[in-house]
């Protein structure tokens, strides 16, 4: 039986979570393209895209524009499942944009570290 929320294990998943977020609106390529895993099973479904394999995704990350990255999160939920598996979701805001962002990401313990191994962004209109 797994242990869900091990608080050692979620302070580890949140620090990774965090160090991605900081990546990502500082448009950090080098962190970004770490934090995700180097396999061509990881995928990242995005609100324009769909990216299979590390190699297509840190292409996307390449070509990407640096501009309007900034963002707000709410509702952060990370859940660990034992001592090496852990999903983070996320809502979130751009002032450029009228729509509520939401992300999820599946996260695995490797040798190298927490990366993340699928990833999903979609977005929602704001009524």
């Amino acid at each position: 039986m797994y242990e869900i929320n091990i608080p050692e294990i979620v302070a580890e998943v949140t620090a990774a979570f965090t160090r991605y977020e900081q990546a990502l609106v500082s448009n950090d390529i080098a962190v970004l393209n770490e934090l995700f895993w180097n396999s061509p099973h990881t995928l990242r479904l995005g609100a324009t895209e769909n990216l299979y394999g590390y190699q297509s995704i840190t292409g996307f990350r390449a070509a990407r524009s640096p501009l309007n990255l900034a963002r707000r999160l709410r509702r952060t939920v990370i859940t660990t499942y034992g001592r090496d598996f852990a999903t983070a979701n996320t809502e979130f805001e751009r002032s450029a944009t009228a729509r509520l962002g939401r992300q999820s990401h599946t996260w695995l313990r490797l040798p190298e570290g927490w990366r993340i191994v699928a990833a999903h962004v979609s977005y929602l209109d704001i009524p």
